[in-house]
């Protein structure tokens, strides 16, 4: 799994016991994960977690499980980088319209905006940009900078050299912060605009936005929580400026509408065959990460693909069959979740591997 940076946890951040799994009394399906979640509390230290599972084949159900109070299946949150697919499934429809190609390089889409301090928009491409292998520096880094427009945050990584050479893997928000800027020089209009035309209408995403500047959540939604360095204590950080986070992690969603998302992305109803397949190509990354989803081999065999999103309060993951058959979203409230890598990977197992309690659809 790669390694991937906190949006926002810098300027934001960075536990309470929960009261037991909730089930739905209309369903009485126990998904496989269901069992482990109490965990993510339990081990982990967030204060709540939820997650929401879906198989449309062999014994299909639709199963939403909650940990703690004050979660629910209708909640909307911040989804952090996995605005990073939603982006990338655009610069790929553009791909297929001809607008673009994936060896385009920055300084033909965006003469001067990459360059100097050893970096050279004339060596990155939109492939680059979009499979992290453009070696520019993650601007999320630099704790000191909160910038709060694409090119801003581009500015802040220019002022600092290269993490790589380009063609070398290193997990950056500069390089969608970027794309952003290359939709709009593009299209016309800003990726918001373009994700909700292309995307969020067309799978009638009804909780799924982009905020910009609107630093609350629609309702309904819960609290998002921070661990006080200093102190320990958690913090509410439930409201933020969104847009340090930008095209690289400003999504806000909910479980149900990341699921179907993902289920269509995967299901080829949002890419040509061609753009899907680019889409899941991993070898510039030695299998890594595509181009804004990586993929995830689990111990069975089974090898699942998505993206997560870690912001300021909040995490969130969503993970897919190849075919989008079978999808997993689960999420908790608060940004620092112990032993993070260890809880997933026993969610990702149970659900993708284990045989299911109950066979019944819920």
């Amino acid at each position: 799994m790669p390694i991937l940076r906190a949006l926002l946890a810098a300027p934001l951040v960075l536990a309470l016991l929960g009261l037991g799994t909730v089930p739905l009394p209309s369903e009485p399906h126990l998904t496989p994960a269901a069992a482990h979640l109490p965990r993510l509390v339990a081990d982990g230290g967030a204060p709540t977690a939820a997650l929401l599972a879906r198989r449309t084949s062999s014994a299909p159900y639709d199963t939403y499980r909650s940990t703690g109070t004050g979660i629910r299946r209708a909640d909307h949150f911040r989804a952090g980088s996995i605005t990073k697919t939603f982006v990338a499934t655009v610069v790929l429809q553009l791909v297929r319209e001809r607008k673009l190609r994936l060896s385009d390089t920055v300084q033909r889409l965006l003469p001067g905006l990459v360059r100097g301090n050893g970096n050279d928009g004339r060596r990155i491409t939109l492939r680059a940009l979009l499979s992290h292998t453009s070696g520019l520096y993650d601007y999320t880094a630099d704790l000191s900078a909160h910038p709060l427009s694409a090119t801003a945050a581009v500015h802040v990584a220019l002022a600092h050299r290269p993490t790589d050479a380009p063609g070398h893997y290193a997990y950056s928000n500069t390089n969608y912060a970027v794309l952003g800027l290359v939709v709009r020089r593009v299209t016309g209009h800003g990726y918001a605009t373009e994700i909700r035309d292309r995307i969020i209408t067309p799978l009638r995403l009804t909780g799924t936005s982009l905020p910009g500047a609107r630093t609350t959540l629609p309702s309904p939604h819960g609290r998002g929580y921070t661990r006080d360095p200093a102190d320990g204590h958690l913090r509410d950080v439930t409201a933020l400026d969104p847009r340090t986070a930008g095209a690289a992690g400003e999504l806000i969603s909910t479980l149900d509408d990341l699921n179907r998302f993902y289920a269509a992305l995967l299901g080829g109803r949002l890419l040509a065959p061609a753009q899907l397949k680019v889409l899941l190509n991993t070898r510039a990354t030695h299998g890594v990460y595509g181009l804004g989803v990586y993929p995830q081999k689990l111990s069975c065999g089974v090898t699942v693909w998505g993206h997560n999103g870690h912001i300021a309060g909040g995490y969130v993951r969503t993970a897919a069959t190849r075919d989008g058959g079978h999808t997993l979203t689960f999420r908790v409230d608060t940004d620092t979740l112990a032993d993070s890598e260890a809880l997933e990977a026993t969610l990702l197992e149970a659900e993708f591997c284990d045989r299911p309690q109950n066979s019944r659809s819920s």
